[in-house]
């Protein structure tokens, strides 16, 4: 009985697991804010992640200020980024419509 215990919990863990990568799949390519502990905003292209909740942006961009208006800050082009886990605040994905402002 002990076994068959066991499967369950694997094939539940399996479940959660492949949920999981599946929302993160789903993020690929999407443009992401993430805000980092010490101020600074970067927005850019969702690349991947690790174990460490590290995670890569592509074509980035580094906002100085916290604030909603980009539009009062000056962005620093940084390319390809790699953010450490530790240090992300938060992480909201832009919404189809604010790409295709310019945002």
């Amino acid at each position: 009985m002990e076994e068959n215990g066991t499967d369950m919990q694997t094939e539940s863990e399996q479940c959660v697991y492949e949920c999981a990568r599946q929302k993160l799949e789903n993020l690929l390519n999407k443009s992401m804010k993430i805000r980092m502990t010490d101020g600074r905003t970067l927005l850019g292209l969702f690349l991947c992640t690790d174990r460490d909740c590290n995670v890569i942006l592509g074509s980035a961009q580094e906002f100085l200020r916290t604030t909603d208006s980009f539009s009062q800050a000056e962005p620093r082009v940084l390319g390809l980024a790699m953010i450490p886990g530790h240090h992300v605040v938060s992480i909201e994905v832009e919404t189809e419509s604010l790409q295709s402002q310019g945002l």
